[in-house]
């Protein structure tokens, strides 16, 4: 039976309530990656039944974290929910960690929901298994550490939510391994990269938004990076700029920082922006994904799109610049007074968008 604990009876069960955001209906390869647990059937998933998420939950860190060989890495990751429920995979961005998704989880896993929140190489507990595999933080490889983990925990197929490198991270897999994806939620949309188009210089406001891109670009940045207490500084400078209205608290930040004392933080994290820049090489081996990657590809699986309306990487909130990439069931929305943090700052707006992406899959 589904606990309704952490949601409030106020809302009853009706599925079609809203949350405060603005909803836009649309109108209507290669992988290694094996199948092993099949994923409950569409009339079994928790969204057909589950009462709107309203409440904030209670949990205030993930405890007892997990570990699994995964692929290059030994993955860190939290688990709530029932063991064989529809599984959901949380992906978090920088500079956060798993904690963006603290409150989201318990309302997901309360739904009915196995709820995986990894954390992405270079983070927490996550490691490389060996110390000569190159700190390579392009798109493709950290797309893929994601599939070699749903393999290693036997999850055929699940719902992909995130933001940031999370978006990002989601909306390479469903482009690529769409048989992996139940249904995605994407906050800013179609975050594949583009390196090639990376070269072309943006408006000068948006560029100032961007700063940190560039100062990683120096020596200067990679050293800053390298420093603990300039590191955590600047960590909790770009959680102000892009959060303007969370009214978040040391500790809140200090939790997640924790995750930034992993040894490979600051090589993977100078990786990943060098690399969207063109300033840093990728590997050999995932070529063949870039190549794929780079001719934009279409994302078919149902997609609930989230643009936070204070974030300021946002040109703006209407979701006009990435609809062509969606060719799925999709729906838009708009998280208004909500910064670049989206699931830590709206975690029932998260969680709704969550149970409407997978009904978008039950009607499919």
């Amino acid at each position: 039976m589904i606990s309704r604990r952490t949601f409030t009876t106020a809302v009853g069960l009706g599925l079609g309530l809203g949350l405060g955001t603005t909803a836009v209906p649309a109108n209507a390869s290669p992988t290694d990656a094996a199948s092993a647990a099949p994923h409950a059937p569409a009339s079994a998933t928790a969204s057909a039944t589950a009462p709107t998420p309203t409440a904030q939950s209670a949990l205030t860190a993930f405890t007892d974290l997990k570990q699994v060989r995964a692929g290059v890495l030994d993955v860190g990751y939290a688990e709530l929910g029932p063991k064989h429920g529809p599984v959901v995979v949380c992906l978090h961005g920088w500079p956060y960690d798993i904690h963006s998704f603290v409150d989201v989880a318990p309302l997901l896993a309360d739904a009915g929901y196995r709820v995986i929140v990894p954390y992405l190489r270079g983070h927490g507990t996550t490691a490389f298994l060996s110390p000569t595999t190159v700190r390579n933080a392009q798109q493709s490889a950290i797309a893929l550490d994601i599939v070699a983990l749903m393999d290693a925990l036997r999850i055929r197929q699940a719902v992909l939510a995130g933001f940031d490198w999370g978006s990002r991270t989601a909306d390479i897999i469903a482009a690529l391994w769409p048989e992996r994806v139940r249904a995605l939620v994407s906050v800013s949309g179609y975050l594949i990269t583009d390196v090639a188009a990376q070269r072309n210089p943006l408006p000068p406001k948006a560029e100032h938004t961007w700063w940190y891109q560039y100062y990683f670009a120096t020596d200067r940045g990679r050293v800053a990076m390298e420093t603990r207490q300039n590191r955590h500084d600047l960590c909790r400078l770009v959680w102000d700029e892009v959060s303007p209205t969370w009214d978040f608290d040391d500790a809140t930040f200090e939790r997640t920082a924790a995750a930034f004392e992993n040894p490979d933080y600051a090589a993977i994290v100078i990786h990943n922006y060098r690399w969207r820049l063109g300033l840093a090489d990728g590997e050999r081996r995932y070529d063949r994904y870039e190549r794929l990657l780079a001719a934009r590809p279409a994302v078919a699986v149902p997609t609930v799109a989230l643009d936070p309306a204070l974030d300021p990487f946002l040109a703006s909130t209407d979701g006009s610049g990435y609809r062509q990439f969606f060719t799925g069931p999709y729906e838009h929305r708009v998280l208004a007074g909500v910064g670049h943090n989206a699931p830590q700052e709206a975690p029932a707006e998260f969680a709704r968008a969550v149970l409407d992406a997978d009904r978008l899959a039950v009607r499919r």
